[in-house]
């Protein structure tokens, strides 16, 4: 059932399972995948985009227009355009990360992956992600996507979440292990 599932749990998860349904029956979930990262991109480097995604202030007139915009210069395809105009014209563009964060959820179980949080304290090496997502796999025993992030605050080692499972393995982590086993001594 939908309200069972946490992935659809919540408006964002709704508007991701109908764009993910639509997708997968025009069989476009390639393509609409491949809009939707590139509009996490344009996101992710754009402070004024950010903006008028967030902000209250625009009219949806006016986010709809934007987006339309943005979705000609970037080609998109027409069924991710009318899905980024549908959620523009209801007030609901705020939420976008989270609802393309759904549909990727979604693309990966139709697919049988799991995706994969890391978090180190350097960029991985094409060879480290290669040898984590095989040793992942071979935990898990589905195939791996891994979302890499870079956090220097880690110090070294990896933060791996993989569903409700983490493995923390962070220098950071250790060290303030340390750190509190050696006040409960002194």
């Amino acid at each position: 059932m939908a309200g069972e599932d946490p992935i659809i749990a919540g408006m964002a998860g709704r508007y991701a399972l109908a764009l993910f349904e639509l997708a997968l029956e025009a069989k476009k979930l390639k393509a609409v995948e491949a809009d939707l990262t590139s509009f996490a991109g344009l996101l992710e480097g754009s402070p004024d985009l950010n903006r008028l995604v967030r902000s209250p202030v625009f009219s949806a007139e006016e986010q709809a227009r934007a987006v339309a915009a943005i979705a000609k210069s970037a080609k998109l395809s027409p069924l991710t355009t009318n899905f980024l105009q549908l959620i523009a014209n209801n007030r609901r563009l705020f939420a976008i990360s989270d609802m393309i964060r759904a549909f990727n959820a979604l693309v990966a179980r139709h697919r049988g992956e799991v995706t994969a949080e890391v978090t180190s304290a350097n960029k991985l090496s094409a060879e480290q992600t290669k040898t984590l997502k095989a040793a992942l796999k071979s935990a898990v025993g589905q195939d791996v996507q891994i979302t890499s992030h870079v956090d220097p605050a880690v110090l070294g080692g990896l933060v791996v979440k993989v569903g409700s499972r983490m493995i923390d393995t962070s220098l950071k982590t250790k060290l303030n292990n340390l750190q509190y086993a050696m006040k409960e001594v002194g």
